[in-house]
């Protein structure tokens, strides 16, 4: 493509999100009177393209994939260029040391493939260290005791490794510009300097508070620029013993060399647990997605040390349903989809964690015999008040029940929500990658790492101190995230990406969005803007993992006459904005024309592109 192609991101950027996507499907058979037609504008356009497709939750992050794909590199390159980027221009909620779920489809091998970014706890963590030191209480969303070992730089490795064709200098390039010379700040960026949590820590004062910041103002980090260019000239040093070697030289130089040993000499000096042998002892780990049919979809999700699974769950019990004929967001769909997901959260506290560490029965979890005798547990006519986890090893030959605790907790007022970022592309070449970085919570510890230039994900708050549980802190366990997104197939070809920001809620949003695509036939952009819900209705991963017993909120743009019918079947309902709950990314592949459509949620800063 020539340059003169390339500017057209930048020169649309304004006509685009004026547009009004038209066109759109007519309503769906089975709508009721609470249930409004379904509008055929879109508050932003379906992005159509031919070559490919960037979805990401900054328009900065998806030039710089457009940048790496123009320049003829792949999704798997491009999704490295991106993450350095959005660490820098959403801080507060992705970086350098975030953790990571990613799932990528390599169309060599036509396989789905999943990296495990999530870090472990320290070493020295552990259950009886907290009840003696810190009163039995894990630091929520703050601090180096409330951190894991950030994953992201080895997700870089991975991808370039394995499947990518540029090194680091090409794919850090922008990255490093932008830290040197900076970046105008957004509104929402330039207010969420301010944070309290900043302030407490002397490094993350003196980047980001020394002086006050307004939106339009350049923003620089030239400690980060440090940190990228170590990288690179580790590579450059290694390059005579070929790309691979290069490029574990630039990640070894983060886990093993000098910036792991000021990671660690920072923590011990600050009061943190991490130590040397925490970093080079890390790993990402390539594994095996878990995947179900779903209406003739095959829909993959990380297996291990995430809340994925529980999506897959849920779709299991909603199968059961004729979600079409209940009309989209009548009473009936929403309550029945809530109390679905009621029953997979109860399963996800009790069977999802690290696999390292726990088994969990997936041949029972996602079997449809499973779903088919848990969906008997969902009243029509009235929400459930408690966390019922089943027994799936029932349904499994030869294993015995698992006898593993499950504590419920209704005080302490643990939150739901989270702070994340999401990347999604796909390539000329049908390979995908769908890549979530996060620091869990703003600004995650707080803590800026000595002269770095980034903060730790405090994603260390999410652990069990009652040991047992699945997801029960131990030293060297990750813990189980809500990190997850999800890769759909059909007919053994890449169909759909999307994933969320958003700690508890990312499997809500996600897989709304997913039946508004699959069972309401919406195109893209329709099936991210259409009105959401979301429950507390089960333990908050965050400590002290707070349960909120019929909980359910509505997007005001649900019909008042639904929000009644909610209410006499016993929900607890609270109405939230028309545009609060944000915000999600998704791409879908024609399968016939080989079409791109890629939408982004107008609730938040999220930006498509596609060639």
């Amino acid at each position: 493509m020539s340059r003169a192609r390339s500017t057209i991101f930048g020169v649309l950027t304004v006509g685009l999100l004026c547009t009004i996507e038209s066109g759109a499907q007519q309503p769906q058979r089975g709508q009721n009177a609470a249930e409004p037609a379904q509008s055929t504008q879109t508050m932003r356009p379906v992005i159509r393209g031919r070559s490919w497709a960037v979805s990401t939750m900054k328009a900065e992050a998806t030039r710089a994939a457009e940048k790496i794909l123009l320049a003829g590199g792949n999704a798997f390159d491009a999704a490295v260029a991106a993450q350095a980027v959005l660490g820098q221009v959403d801080p507060a909620m992705n970086g350098v040391g975030s953790d990571a779920e990613l799932l990528v489809y390599d169309a060599k091998t036509k396989q789905v493939v999943s990296i495990n970014g999530e870090g472990p706890a320290p070493r020295l963590a552990t259950i009886d260290w907290y009840n003696t030191h810190a009163g039995g209480k894990l630091p929520n969303s703050d601090s180096l005791l409330s951190a894991i070992v950030p994953g992201t730089v080895d997700a870089w490795y991975i991808l370039l490794d394995r499947w990518g064709t540029m090194t680091f200098a090409q794919v850090l390039e922008q990255a490093i510009d932008l830290a040197e010379n900076g970046f105008p700040l957004s509104a929402s960026l330039a207010q969420s300097m301010g944070s309290p949590k900043l302030a407490k820590y002397p490094t993350s004062h003196k980047l980001y508070q020394a002086n006050a910041h307004q939106a339009g103002e350049i923003f620089r980090n030239p400690d980060l620029a440090r940190t990228f260019r170590k990288l690179v000239d580790a590579e450059q040093q290694s390059a005579g013993k070929g790309r691979h070697e290069a490029l574990k030289a630039a990640r070894d130089r983060f886990y093993k060399g000098d910036i792991a040993q000021t990671m660690a000499k920072f923590s011990e000096d600050n009061g943190g647990l991490f130590r040397y042998d925490d970093f080079a002892a890390y790993t990402a780990k390539i594994e095996t997605p878990v995947s179900i049919d779903y209406r003739g979809y095959r829909v993959y999700k990380n297996a291990s040390a995430t809340q994925g699974p529980a999506e897959l769950i849920m779709l299991n019990l909603l199968e059961g349903y004729d979600l079409r004929a209940m009309g989209h967001n009548s009473a009936d769909y929403i309550h029945t989809s809530v109390e679905a997901l009621k029953l997979a959260f109860a399963d996800r506290e009790k069977y999802l964690g690290d696999m390292d560490f726990i088994q969990i029965p997936f041949a029972g979890l996602l079997s449809k015999d499973y779903a088919r005798a848990r969906r008997t547990l969902i009243d029509p006519a009235q929400a459930s008040l408690e966390l019922r986890p089943g027994t799936p090893e029932r349904f499994m030959t030869g294993a015995p029940p698992l006898t593993r605790p499950v504590a419920v907790n209704l005080d302490g007022g643990a939150s739901h929500t989270g702070d994340t970022s999401y990347i999604s592309i796909v390539d000329k070449d049908r390979n995908v990658v769908s890549f979530e970085p996060s620091l869990h919570s703003g600004w995650g510890t707080g803590v800026v790492m000595g002269d770095l230039g980034f903060i730790f994900t405090c994603r260390g708050d999410y652990y069990s101190l009652v040991p047992g549980e699945a997801n029960a802190l131990e030293p060297g366990k990750r813990p189980r995230s809500t990190l997850q997104s999800t890769l759909v197939m059909k007919d053994g070809q890449p169909a759909m990406v999307m994933g969320s920001p958003g700690a508890d809620d990312q499997i809500q949003r996600t897989v709304q969005t997913l039946m508004n695509l699959i069972d309401f036939g919406m195109d893209v952009q329709r099936a991210i803007e259409a009105p959401r819900w979301t429950t507390r209705s089960f333990p908050a991963s965050p400590f002290p993992h707070t349960m909120y017993p019929g909980d359910l909120s509505v997007e005001s743009r649900v019909p008042e006459a639904v929000r009644a019918a909610l209410i006499a079947k016993g929900h607890t309902l609270r109405v939230a904005g028309p545009w609060s709950m944000s915000d999600i990314a998704a791409i879908v592949i024609d399968p016939k024309t080989g079409v791109l459509s890629a939408g982004a949620d107008p609730r938040a800063e999220a930006y498509a592109w596609a060639w």
